[in-house]
């Protein structure tokens, strides 16, 4: 097995990140990525310190793509409008990379202070979307992580094919922005008394 030239760590995890998207998680590990690379696993360690090096590497990347994606999609957009966007941006992410989804329900360790930066990042651009309906911190906080869950839930729920009955899954999205978008507005309402 000759050396790749050129590898980079980030390459690596574009390897990495290939091999989670074909086989899922459960299916990463030195050695696969190592063959796919074209190098002896040893040289891996030029780039990565261990699997779970790599893993960490994996989900900064990954929280870094969904923060760009959000923020491309909130551009310009405000109010329902912006959220819908969010939740179309968020949903067809995972659409393309449900095996991706991992990297995105964990909160870092507060000590990992690039990888809390990056998840911070995700969490500002939400923010920013949710500041017009008139939000303190706190309310911004619960309404992002409902945003979350709602259309993190209903993307796994769709990557499992969860979702067996015959009515049109994308109708079923819509209603649920709709159902967002109302219970945001309700919520700011009762935020103001």
């Amino acid at each position: 097995m000759s050396p790749r030239v050129g590898l980079t760590t980030e390459a690596v995890v574009d390897l990495a990140l290939a091999l989670i998207d074909e086989s899922g998680p459960e299916a990463l590990s030195l050695a696969k990525i190592a063959e796919r690379a074209g190098v002896a696993a040893p040289s891996l360690y030029k780039h990565v310190k261990n699997l779970a090096d790599l893993r960490r590497l994996i989900d900064l990347k990954v929280v870094r793509e969904m923060a760009d994606i959000l923020r491309a999609a909130a551009t310009g957009r405000e109010g329902g409008d912006a959220v819908a966007a969010l939740a179309d941006a968020y949903r067809h992410y995972l659409q393309a990379h449900p095996h991706r989804s991992h990297a995105l329900v964990t909160a870092p360790d507060e000590t990992d202070t690039e990888l809390s930066r990056a998840t911070h990042a995700v969490a500002e651009v939400v923010f920013a979307v949710l500041r017009p309906f008139g939000f303190d911190h706190a309310q911004a906080v619960h309404g992002t992580r409902c945003l979350r869950a709602a259309v993190q839930g209903f993307a796994g729920l769709e990557a499992s094919g969860g979702f067996g009955r015959p009515e049109d899954v994308d109708k079923s999205f819509e209603v649920l922005k709709t159902m967002l978008v109302q219970g945001l507005t309700i919520y700011a309402r009762k935020a103001d008394r």
